[in-house]
């Protein structure tokens, strides 16, 4: 696919951000049952369906000049949503290399890489970028190694040590977490960060999922979705700026959830570095209004399903305690749920 990229949207103030009907038919929804419970709902990554969101490693879509911008603007107010652990260095270059070589091979009309050894020239056509740097010499880029691909990519970034039978969170680029913080986060490993989700620790999901993610190989990545629900287009629900979103959830209604509520879904990737033995861990976010997602009737009734049947551990956890009857009420309006 070659995604047509829309001039750049916001995703706060005036809230711009919209899907095309394209945009909506590749939504990766993200509920195969009715009623929804944790698991380990890891999978091969393979490339998936032409036009999907599977369907390459990294996916590119329209809203990729709106993305890039949102985080300029994130790290322009808080350069901390980019930290990287000094011994992180390899992995740093790991990932630059991941993303350029799949960029440059599945989005040949946006981005080109020549490489005659360590000397490597990076062309980002969309947003006019050339730079010619040494491979394993930071000084010869304008950021970091990370910094500087991870600026040029749509979703968040974490990149993991694994060490002692365990991964740590040892470096990010985070600037559109849905209610964490890197800053808090940085160092934790497995089940430190995971500590705060209900129910999943005492049904061994996390102990599961651990033994999977240690054993994931070079050249064969893992992917999952997971999803939460979000008070307009935000992407940037961090702590840090609890004092901007966090009064959204009180002004939800019966009336206005269909075009306020946003269904929030992340497509998490799980890849091996091949020198350093890291792991980048991506969190690419899509966004759908609920009134948007109605134009899928299928969606609208298990959406319906999955919120009334959501045990209230997992809803609290979510910050759905107070929206959840909002937007089963206005679904139930559509005349959809049956």
């Amino acid at each position: 696919m070659r995604p047509q990229l829309k001039p750049v949207e916001t995703f706060r103030d005036d809230f711009t951000y919209s899907n095309s009907p394209e945009a909506i038919a590749r939504f990766p929804f993200p509920f195969p049952e009715d009623e929804y419970m944790y698991s380990v709902n890891l999978e091969p990554a393979t490339s998936g369906e032409p036009g999907s969101v599977f369907e390459h490693v990294f996916d590119v879509d329209e809203h990729y000049l709106s993305e890039v911008e949102e985080r300029r603007i994130v790290l322009e107010q808080d350069p901390g949503r980019c930290r990287v652990l000094p011994h992180m260095i390899t992995a740093e270059w790991d990932t630059l290399e991941m993303i350029m070589t799949h960029f440059a091979r599945d989005y040949p009309h946006l981005f080109a890489l020549e490489q005659d050894g360590d000397e490597w020239t990076w062309e980002n056509k969309a947003l006019g970028i050339r730079d010619t740097f040494t491979f394993g010499d930071a000084d010869t880029l304008p950021y970091g190694p990370f910094e500087y691909i991870t600026r040029q990519a749509q979703g968040d970034f974490n990149i993991l040590d694994q060490r002692d039978g365990d991964l740590f969170m040892d470096g990010g680029m985070i600037t559109c977490p849905a209610d964490w913080s890197l800053t808090f986060d940085l160092g934790m490993s497995f089940k430190q960060w995971h500590g705060p989700v209900p129910l999943a620790h005492q049904i061994g999901v996390f102990d599961r999922a651990l033994k999977y993610l240690l054993n994931i190989q070079v050249d064969r990545p893992a992917r999952r979705l997971n999803w939460t629900m979000t008070m307009h287009p935000r992407m940037d629900t961090s702590p840090e700026m609890y004092h901007r979103w966090g009064s959204d959830r009180a002004k939800l209604t019966a009336e206005n959830a269909g075009e306020l509520a946003h269904l929030r879904v992340e497509l998490q990737l799980l890849a091996r570095l091949p020198r350093s033995n890291g792991m980048l861990f991506g969190i690419r976010t899509y966004l759908i209004s609920l009134q948007d997602l109605a134009t899928n009737p299928a969606w609208a009734r298990r959406m319906h399903n999955v919120l009334k049947t959501l045990p209230p551990e997992i809803a609290d956890y979510k910050g759905m305690s107070r929206t959840r009857e909002p937007m089963i009420a206005w679904l139930e309006s559509t005349g959809l749920t049956g």
